[in-house]
C-alpha cells in the first residue's frame, strides 16, 4: 500500500499491576466500602488511604450502621497482595485510621435522593475491541493481570508485587493495525537475571495476550524495566494514594473522564455511580448498533437527582438519526441518583473488584450488562 493513502497515528494507554502503590490503596479503601456495604446498604462512605515505607495512614467521612475493622481489612489487604514478608512494607506495618462523620449538609441532601457531590463525569464505548473498549488499554490492562497471575500461581514467582505496563497501538485510518510497542516494569528477585525476566515475560505473558486480540509484537519491540534493574517495589520506593490512577481506572487516556476517582465512594458519590450509568449507556449504544462509537456525558449538582447534563456523542458514526438515539438514551436508563443505584443495584459489596485492572470492559459488573 502506498504510504500516503492512508492516516497512521499512535496512541498508548498504561495500566499497573494489583500491587503497584496506589492500587494498594484504592484496594484497601474498596474493601473498606465493601465490609460497610455487606452490613449496611445504605451506607455513606468516603475513604481515602496513603502508603509509604512501613506505614498505611486511612481517612474519611463514614455514616454508617457497620462495624468496620479498618485496620483488620487494611492488613488482610495487604497479605492478599503479596507484601506479608517485605521488609519495607507489610502487614505489620504501622497503621493509623482518622475516620469522622459524614457532613451534615451532605448527608441531608443524599437523605433526599440527592447527589452527594457536584460534578461532571463521562462513559465511553467503541467496537475496537469484543469488551466495547478502546484496544490499548485492554492489552494493558491484560498484561497486568496476567502478571500478577504468573507471581501468584508461582509461574513465575521470582516476581515481587508490584509492575506497570505500557502498549502503543499504530492506528492506519482510524483502526487498530499493529502494536508498535510495549514496556513493561515489573520488580524481581535480584538472584534472576534481566535477560530470564524478558524472556519469561515475552513468551509467557506477551504473547499470550496479544494473541488473544489477534496482534503479534516482536521482541526487539519490547522494553522491560527501563533503567535496567527493578529489584525495591512497593511503597518503599514510591508512596501511594487512593484515587491517583483514574486514567488507568477508565479508559487510557483515549476518551474523556470525570473530575473525581471512584474508589471508597458509595455509590451515592456521582463520581462514581454517574461514570457507571454512562459508561452502561455508551455500551449499550454501541453494543445495540446505533453507532461505532459513543460518549455519554453527565452532570450533577449536590443535594439534586437530576442531572443538570445529559448529552451524547458518536463522533459521526450513529447508524440512527439524533432523535433515535436520543430517545434510546432516555429509555435505557434512569439517570437520576436513585435510578442508577437501583436500576444497577449498586448498594452491595462489589467495589474491591474493580479496584486493580479497570472498572471497564469486565465481565460481572451491572455496569458492563447489555440490554
Amino acid at each position: 500500500m502506498d504510504n500516503t493513502s492512508f492516516s497512521r497515528s499512535l496512541f498508548t494507554s498504561e495500566s499497573v499491576c494489583s500491587g503497584h502503590p496506589d492500587k494498594i490503596c484504592d484496594q484497601i479503601s474498596d474493601a473498606i466500602l465493601d465490609q460497610a456495604l455487606l452490613n449496611d446498604s445504605k451506607s455513606h462512605i468516603a475513604i481515602e488511604t496513603m502508603v509509604t515505607k512501613n506505614k498505611v495512614i486511612i481517612v474519611g467521612e463514614v455514616s454508617t450502621n457497620a462495624k468496620i475493622d479498618y485496620e483488620g481489612v487494611a492488613r488482610s489487604m495487604i497479605r492478599r497482595l503479596g507484601y506479608r514478608d517485605n521488609p519495607y512494607f507489610s502487614d505489620k506495618s504501622d497503621i493509623e485510621v482518622y475516620i469522622s462523620e459524614q457532613s451534615l449538609e451532605i448527608k441531608k441532601g443524599v437523605k433526599n435522593n440527592g447527589a452527594g457531590d457536584q460534578g461532571m463525569m463521562f462513559g465511553y464505548a467503541c467496537n475496537e475491541t469484543k469488551e466495547y473498549m478502546p484496544l490499548p488499554i485492554m492489552i494493558a490492562h491484560n498484561l497486568a493481570e496476567s502478571i500478577d497471575e504468573a507471581r501468584g500461581d508461582n509461574k513465575l514467582s521470582y516476581l515481587y508485587p508490584d509492575g506497570k505496563t505500557q502498549v502503543s497501538v499504530e492506528y492506519r485510518n482510524g483502526k487498530p493495525y499493529k502494536i508498535n510497542n510495549v514496556v513493561i516494569a515489573v520488580p524481581h528477585n535480584s538472584d534472576i537475571h534481566i535477560s530470564k525476566v524478558k524472556y519469561d515475560i515475552y513468551n509467557f505473558i506477551i504473547r499470550e495476550v496479544l494473541d488473544k486480540y489477534g496482534f503479534f509484537v516482536d521482541k526487539d519491540r519490547v522494553i522491560l524495566n527501563g533503567t535496567g534493574v527493578w529489584h525495591k517495589g512497593g511503597p518503599s520506593s514510591d508512596a501511594g494514594l487512593t484515587g491517583r490512577k483514574i486514567i488507568v481506572d477508565t479508559y487510557g487516556g483515549y476518551a474523556r473522564v470525570g473530575g473525581g476517582c471512584f474508589s471508597g465512594k458509595d455509590p451515592t458519590k456521582v463520581d462514581r455511580s454517574g461514570a457507571y450509568a454512562a459508561r452502561f449507556i455508551a455500551k449499550n449504544i454501541v453494543a445495540n448498533g446505533l453507532a461505532d462509537k459513543a460518549e455519554v456525558r453527565l452532570a450533577y449538582v449536590i443535594g439534586k437527582s437530576q442531572p443538570l447534563m445529559k448529552e451524547v456523542e458518536t463522533f459521526g458514526t450513529s447508524k440512527k438519526s439524533d432523535k433515535v438515539i436520543r430517545d434510546y438514551v432516555d429509555s435505557v436508563l434512569d439517570t437520576s441518583v436513585l435510578g442508577i443505584i437501583r436500576n444497577l443495584d449498586l448498594q452491595r459489596p462489589i467495589y474491591l473488584k474493580t479496584a486493580s485492572y479497570g472498572h471497564f470492559g469486565r465481565n460481572g459488573f451491572p455496569w458492563e450488562k447489555i440490554v
